[in-house]
């Protein structure tokens, strides 16, 4: 009786160019997201190499 429920909401146009709006939005939102990881990695790894220059620099300081 469950599987009746949900067959209720699928709709399959019998049209097929009705799909190539969904695809177009799939495939943006899909280089969006790699846009914005490979972002995020640049970011990470700037904030990286500022953590690691400030640990030296207090290393240098604690030697001295």
């Amino acid at each position: 009786m469950n599987w009746l429920v949900l067959s209720l909401f699928l709709y399959f146009p019998e049209d097929k160019s009705e799909y190539l709006p969904a695809a177009l939005w799939i495939i943006a939102a899909f280089v969006a997201a790699i846009f914005v990881m490979r972002l995020f990695i640049k970011i990470s790894q700037k904030e990286a190499q500022k953590a690691a220059e400030t640990e030296q620099e207090i290393g240098k300081k604690d030697e001295n």
